[in-house]
């Protein structure tokens, strides 16, 4: 799996839109997302300008992946990432 380096906190949550996720609030430097999508779904994004790799990949994706039911690698397409 070949994960972008370059992904900035906009861009993560303009792509989530895809998937249903809609920001809901931002506390500080952290935007909490939600989706109703396969049930209610909540994922924070840290607002950083690039996220790290483990942020991304651990801290976002994953459970964004697993709630919808695909792998790491089928989310990073269908985002466009």
């Amino acid at each position: 799996m070949k994960v972008p380096r370059d992904v900035t906190a906009a861009r993560l949550v303009k792509a989530l839109r895809a998937l249903g996720y809609e920001r809901i609030r931002q506390d500080g430097s952290h935007i909490r997302l939600t989706t109703q999508l396969n049930g209610v779904h909540h994922v924070t994004v840290p607002n950083h300008q690039p996220l790290k790799v483990g942020t991304l990949v651990g801290g976002v994706l994953k459970p964004v992946a697993a709630h919808h039911g695909i792998t790491v690698e089928e989310l990073l397409t269908k985002l466009g990432l």
